[in-house]
């Protein structure tokens, strides 16, 4: 069982910055494929950015180039920075871990871009 834990959510200002982080349990963080997702009001959970265990990062296209996705394996953490956050980045985002053909959701943390 992975326990997922997300952080650093809240108000910001558009075209402001924010960093979630996403705290894993388990001894083989290394192996797992990281992801976030988010779910804004009224729309379907949709994927953001995905880090593997190797390190290779993929991103949704809405995000490219404001989003950056890392992981420190030492502390079984992975971030998602945001910048030039835009009103519509307005959503509950989500850790996800995909381990061993096995998938685990975190509880998710709300992110809010409002003047």
């Amino acid at each position: 069982q992975v326990q997922l834990v997300e952080s650093g959510g809240g108000l910001v200002q558009p075209g402001g910055s924010l960093r979630l982080s996403c705290a894993a349990s388990g001894s083989l963080f290394n192996m797992y494929n990281m992801r976030w997702y988010r779910q804004a009001p009224g729309k379907q959970r949709e994927l953001v950015a995905g880090i593997t265990g190797g390190g290779s990062t993929n991103y949704a296209d809405p995000v490219k180039g404001r989003f950056t996705i890392s992981r420190d394996n030492a502390l079984n953490t992975v971030y998602l920075q945001m910048n030039s956050l835009k009103f519509e980045d307005t959503a509950v985002y989500y850790c996800n871990a995909f381990v061993l053909y096995k998938e685990y959701w975190g509880k998710g943390t709300l992110v809010t871009v409002s003047s």
